[in-house]
């Protein structure tokens, strides 16, 4: 268990971010387009596949796993893939993020399966707004799902917003209050240049430290060193301890130095960088190797030497890469 995997720069790598689906219930306008086409049954990994490459991984020194989609909770088999994963021998934690739609009925058993802390996309109070991002989104079933998720025991609960000026950049206030409410912790994410979703993205792109400045003028803010592991900067709120604000500032403030992770997509192609199109194709190697797990371990270790040392996404959000988030991993 004393594996470690390091990039060419030196980072250790310990964090895998790990999609089970390209699919999703929702067409949020930020992630994919309005009418997506699916990668077909056989160029998606099985949950067999799947399970193998988490612990590989887990082998090789990553301690960290967090299952994302498209929307993870409608792979049928999750919470089995949840619980096998889990249970591997030097995982720190497993995490997920989700839409909140399936969460009604799925948070409890999550949490019996071994799902530390959940990640649930929240990027309006309003109906009519939230259907607008969402395409088809019901707000008060994932509001219900927030409600669930708030209950079922998870270590943590985090919101995650997409801000967008023209769209909900004005309801950041009114998302701080529902996290303090909630007695919960709210991110807030710069819009990331992933795939053509039929619009200019420097139209709505707002800064993290715009959004900064609106909750500022409402609430004295802490800064906090507090890391979850992720790419996220935190402050407190002086007055409401229980609710901690992230920022997710991939345009803006470059959070390369420290990277820790990579990305798979359901297709089994591991992402070295987000925003590069450097990838590695797991599929084929597990497909070719089905009873050797040496061949896939050395390809990762020496992709890895590869891992760019940072991405160049612009302050203005224009397309730069061509697959859609949704195709990312979350």
């Amino acid at each position: 268990m004393n594996a470690v995997m390091q990039d060419g720069f030196g980072r250790q790598i310990d964090y895998l971010r790990m999609s089970v689906t390209d699919r999703c219930d929702f067409r949020c306008v930020y992630c994919m387009a309005k009418n997506m086409t699916f990668l077909p049954r056989q160029q998606v990994l099985t949950l067999e596949e799947l399970q193998r490459l988490a612990t590989l991984f887990v082998g090789q020194g990553v301690r960290k796993i967090r299952l994302t989609g498209g929307e993870p909770l409608i792979r049928p088999g999750i919470v089995g893939l949840c619980r096998n994963i889990a249970a591997l021998p030097g995982l720190r934690e497993l995490v997920m993020t989700s839409n909140g739609s399936q969460l009604g009925r799925l948070a409890r058993p999550l949490v019996e399966a071994g799902v530390k802390r959940m990640n649930i996309s929240l990027d309006s109070l309003d109906g009519q707004k939230f259907r607008a991002i969402t395409r088809n989104g019901d707000l008060d079933q994932v509001l219900g799902g927030i409600e669930a998720a708030r209950g079922a025991g998870f270590e943590r609960v985090k919101l995650n917003c997409v801000v967008m000026k023209g769209r909900n950049f004005d309801e950041v206030p009114a998302l701080v209050q529902y996290a303090i409410d909630q007695r919960i912790d709210i991110s807030f994410i710069e819009e990331m240049p992933l795939g053509d979703v039929g619009r200019s993205r420097g139209e709505s792109f707002c800064s993290s430290d715009e959004v900064r400045t609106l909750i500022a003028g409402r609430h004295r803010l802490l800064d906090s060193t507090e890391n979850s592991g992720g790419p996220a900067r935190y402050v407190r709120l002086e007055r409401h301890p229980d609710t901690r604000i992230g920022f997710i500032s991939p345009n803006s403030h470059n959070f390369c130095g420290s990277c820790n992770r990579v990305r798979m997509t359901v297709e089994g192609k591991l992402l070295l960088c987000l925003g590069q199109e450097d990838a590695l194709d797991l599929r084929g190697l597990l497909r070719r190797y089905p009873l050797d797990d040496q061949p896939v371990i050395n390809a990762i270790h020496n992709a890895l030497r590869g891992k760019p040392l940072r991405h160049d996404f612009s302050p203005e959000g224009e397309v730069q890469i061509v697959r859609f988030m949704s195709m990312s991993g979350g």
